[in-house]
């Protein structure tokens, strides 16, 4: 099943997703919201699958919402002025449903958020190690053996036991390479395993038996670590 919410200022278009939803199996809406500051508190507190996303709405643009959030679910677009499909596939959307659409049209795009979250499930089921460069070799890392990965000058230490490794990339090239599920950056110095987090505070979380620091641009990693540990 798919958990899915719908942002948009105009309750009739709500009502007309709400309808739609209820026809398609997969789908399940388990929220509306006309106001995107309730949707934001909302969405920090709860997991969802799909976000159904009006663009022009009063208060914030719904392209500039969607960027202002942290954990960003797929999202399919949905406004009256077919100027802003452009900027909508720039944010990786997942489909973009010009104002006034049918039930046809609708489902075409729930099936396409469904084969886009079906493919990053498998993809993150297949990922279960990386190969990096150390020294003249490339080693293969099992993700399962990470415990901490801490930036030094040009180079990344990759906590493994026996023995850490060095090798020269930088935290976010090797961010890219991890599931985001499983991993998030707490500090411009540390990437922590998530399964492995012992503790934490709003400053400061226990990873392998070793005190990380949570740093000030990093305010957010706290809900994240709170919600996902509600889901557990």
């Amino acid at each position: 099943m798919i958990h899915c919410i719908a942002i948009d200022d105009e309750p009739l278009a709500l009502q007309l997703i709400s309808e739609y939803c209820g026809k398609i199996s997969f789908l399940q809406l388990d929220k509306v919201f006309t106001n995107t500051d309730e949707a934001k508190i909302w969405l920090q507190q709860n997991k969802v699958d799909l976000l159904f996303l009006d663009i022009q709405m009063p208060d914030i643009n719904g392209l500039q919402f969607y960027k202002s959030l942290i954990e960003k679910p797929p999202v399919i677009f949905t406004t009256a002025y077919k100027d802003f499909a452009v900027e909508g596939f720039n944010v990786d959307a997942v489909d973009y449903l010009l104002k006034p659409f049918e039930y046809d049209r609708f489902l075409k795009a729930a099936y396409k958020g469904k084969e886009y979250i079906d493919f990053l499930s498998s993809q993150e089921l297949q990922l279960n190690s990386i190969f990096v460069k150390v020294n003249y070799e490339i080693m293969k890392i099992n993700l399962k053996d990470l415990e901490l990965i801490e930036a030094l000058d040009d180079y990344i230490k990759l906590y493994i036991k026996p023995t850490p490794v060095l090798t020269l990339m930088t935290l976010k090239s090797i961010l890219e390479k991890l599931p985001s599920r499983d991993f998030v950056r707490v500090h411009r110095s540390f990437i922590v395993p998530i399964n492995k987090i012992e503790k934490f505070s709003k400053t400061k979380l226990m990873v392998a038996g070793k005190e990380i620091p949570i740093g000030s641009s990093y305010n957010a990693v706290y809900d994240q670590l709170l919600l996902l540990s509600k889901n557990k």
